[in-house]
């Protein structure tokens, strides 16, 4: 991919209809757009999927004005994995690859991205700077292109999921704003969203699903929080697994340079349903003395209404005085 070097403005120019973003922060590419009639290719890297409900997602973003193209070996099942490591990867490779493909969705999370890993070919990766979306499981490969190209990369719906659903499971509007124009996205809606502690910080938004972020820590593919709006989320895990997750990281340094933190609705984590706490009064319990603004509530990742994409890697605002975060620039490039 050619370099870039800073202009006046904040995006320079690269390869591929990708632009690079300069500044006191790395370098950061952001994918074309996508535009009716593209085709988005869809990938399985972690668990196994329905065929049905895949048919059912792929008519949805039929309905949105896209193609849908992919592997017929997706079904492919091995224990808990959509097949073997190796086809996995060979068929994330390919999307990736394919001059048709404009984007590329996973289908589901549940486990195995971590697995991929060692058999992706990074040079090959790095020439073809695409939008990829996920969340769960998929936050590995969120971190890992992140972090090894510094593309901007998509926490939001996923096929089997929200668009097999139907289109009141993710919000289609913010979907259209961020994967569509080139254009800075602005406010998201913060609608029922609770401020845990007060404050004004912009910083590059990062994270995703909290276990899978902790599961990073000690490995090359460790994430980096220097300087950001933490994003996190998890479905399902009691208060105490949250509490032994957000105190891992304060131990590993994560917290130390962070700007802002913004919970998702933490959805099920709960010990049981008479308990005398909620999961907010954990995170204040382990956060409160960080000093930086937080929120809680974002419809991002396990949300069962309205799901909202977040762009990783872009610069973003909390406002914890507001109750709002602000995308500050545009997520992806013109085509």
């Amino acid at each position: 991919m050619s370099s870039a070097r800073r202009r006046s403005g904040w995006l320079e120019p690269t390869a591929k209809g990708a632009h690079v973003s300069s500044g006191e922060r790395k370098q950061v590419i952001k994918p074309p757009a996508v535009r009716p009639g593209d085709v988005i290719g869809i990938v399985a890297p972690a668990s196994d999927i329905k065929p049905e409900r895949l048919a059912a997602g792929a008519r949805e973003l039929e309905r949105l004005g896209f193609r849908v193209k992919f592997s017929p070996s997706i079904f492919a099942r091995e224990m808990y994995l959509a097949g073997s490591d190796r086809r996995r990867a060979e068929e994330l490779m390919a999307m990736f690859g394919d001059p048709e493909v404009k984007a590329v969705f996973a289908a589901r999370g549940g486990y195995g991205s971590v697995r991929l890993l060692p058999y992706l070919d990074e040079e090959a990766l790095r020439a073809h700077p695409k939008i990829f979306m996920g969340y769960s499981d998929i936050t590995t490969l969120l971190v890992y292109f992140q972090q090894r190209f510094q593309w901007v990369v998509f926490h939001g719906p996923m096929v089997t999921r929200e668009f097999a659903d139907g289109p009141e499971h993710y919000d289609e509007e913010l979907l259209r704003r961020t994967l569509m124009r080139a254009e800075p996205i602005g406010e998201i809606d913060t609608a029922g969203v609770a401020v845990l502690s007060p404050g004004i910080a912009t910083g590059r938004l990062t994270g995703g699903c909290l276990p899978l972020l902790v599961s990073t820590l000690g490995t090359p593919y460790e994430f980096d929080a220097t300087d950001a709006i933490l994003f996190l989320e998890d479905y399902a895990s009691k208060p105490y697994q949250v509490d032994r997750m957000l105190t891992q990281l304060r131990d590993a340094g994560k917290f130390r340079a962070v700007r802002g933190l913004v919970f998702g609705e933490m959805t099920e984590c709960l010990q049981h349903p008479n308990q005398d706490y909620t999961i907010v009064d954990v995170i204040q319990d382990r956060l409160a003395d960080l000093n930086v603004p937080i929120l809680f509530g974002v419809r991002s990742g396990h949300s069962d209404y309205r799901n909202q994409v977040l762009p990783f890697g872009v610069r973003a605002t909390l406002d914890g005085y507001r109750a709002k975060l602000i995308i500050e620039e545009a997520a992806t490039s013109k085509p």
